[in-house]
């Protein structure tokens, strides 16, 4: 298997993440092609930042600011593969959800809207698609510190967009040694979206290439650079590490499990069940068991033994989970003549979608407020993902 894997020292902006990419092998042909259909032809060359050959890509765009329907527009008419036009407009669509967290409803892009962004943005997802890594894992990424001006004024670095889209992800960050922004709200967004795997999972490897992107300042010191790498490795891509805990229990009510499935779910869980099991002396109990993060693990085996009473939990440590990556669209239907928004969780794999469902609560509440079964809810929501879905060509018809 093949691991990419980004180590943002220096922080990450969107035309260091093309550069480190081009640079690990990507199709700088296919990467041109996409970035011109948008704005016009990059700039595309070697430069030296303290030392390290690196390869700096310059959109040459105008500052022009858009709305999220215009930038969605622009993405959808670019000349690339459509998993990459689909992966692109996921990273809008998390700047959109992180602006809106900050300014409200209606937000604007400003900065992320303008032109050399959707560039960026586009081709950094035709790069990776270009070299196809079976996963892809990010380093802490540095932040920077201090103040900068935008179209909102002055804001703190780094920049409330910026966190609000890490907040929303697992990946983890440095403070940065330097007075000065180091990762963009673009090249946030599109590490976010990218990663697949965490660092710790890679194991053993062989590192086969080694890319750097340049920013666009060179300054004396620390290199501007954002490094990339692939790794060989014999395990599976694509997964985390999780530990299961499990116990037995012979004198819970119903009603204390479901309580406590419950309170573990909230303190942090990745699943909970409870499996009715025979036990010795042909009692009937219930096998209870819990997947969790290992930074989480203490705490959950807290929560079982307060709230079940067992005397003996069982730690399964560090097992290889492989798990699709996953996104939620949101789907507008109208039933019984109102329009509804309601979620649909989607799972990928080689760049296509290969399960959609609708979002059980969201579909409820609206079987609910209509009378309409709730079979029927799921279904007209799910039928009208597909046909989103197959149009965009991330479905096979």
């Amino acid at each position: 298997m093949n691991v990419l894997l980004f180590d943002p020292f220096n922080g990450a902006a969107g035309d260091m993440i093309i550069g480190s990419l081009l640079d690990l092998g990507a199709d700088e042909g296919v990467v041109r092609a996409a970035m011109r259909s948008v704005v016009g032809e990059p700039t595309i060359e070697r430069v030296d930042r303290s030392g390290i050959r690196a390869v700096r890509v310059r959109a040459h765009a105008p500052v022009d600011h858009r709305t999220l329907e215009e930038v969605l527009d622009r993405v959808a008419e670019s000349d690339t593969p459509a998993p990459a036009r689909e992966m692109a407009r996921r990273v809008f669509l998390r700047i959109h959800r992180a602006e809106e967290s900050i300014h409200g409803h209606g937000a604007h892009f400003h900065e992320v809207g303008a032109d050399d962004a959707i560039a960026d943005v586009v081709g950094a997802c035709t790069a990776l698609y270009s070299l196809a890594p079976d996963g892809v894992a990010v380093l802490p990424i540095a932040l920077g510190r201090g103040f900068a001006v935008g179209a909102h004024g002055t804001f703190p670095i780094p920049a409330p967009a910026t966190v609000a889209i890490l907040a929303a992800s697992d990946l983890r960050t440095v403070p940065g040694g330097e007075e000065r922004e180091l990762c963009t709200p673009t090249g946030a967004a599109l590490l976010a979206e990218f990663s697949t795997t965490r660092p710790d999972d890679i194991g053993p490897a062989a590192i086969r290439a080694v890319g750097y992107g340049a920013g666009s300042r060179n300054p004396p010191g620390r290199p501007n650079v954002l490094r990339s790498m692939i790794f060989a490795t014999d395990e599976k891509a694509g997964g985390d590490r999780v530990d299961i805990l499990e116990t037995n229990v012979d004198d819970v009510t119903g009603e204390t499990l479901a309580y406590t499935i419950n309170r573990l779910m909230e303190e942090g869980a990745r699943d909970a069940s409870a499996t009715p099991v025979v036990m010795k002396k042909g009692r009937s109990g219930h096998l209870i068991r819990v997947i969790s993060y290992p930074d989480a693990t203490g705490r959950l085996m807290g929560v079982m033994a307060a709230e079940l009473g067992t005397l003996g939990i069982r730690c399964i440590p560090m097992i290889h989970r492989a798990i699709a990556e996953r996104t939620v669209e949101q789907i507008t239907v109208t039933i019984s003549g109102r329009e509804f928004a309601i979620d649909v969780k989607c799972g990928w794999s080689g760049g296509e979608i290969t399960s959609f469902k609708a979002e059980h609560e969201q579909a409820a509440a609206c079987a609910r407020d209509t009378g309409i079964p709730l079979r029927e809810v799921t279904g007209t929501v799910e039928a009208a993902a597909r046909r989103l879905f197959i149009e965009r060509g991330v479905l096979a018809s």
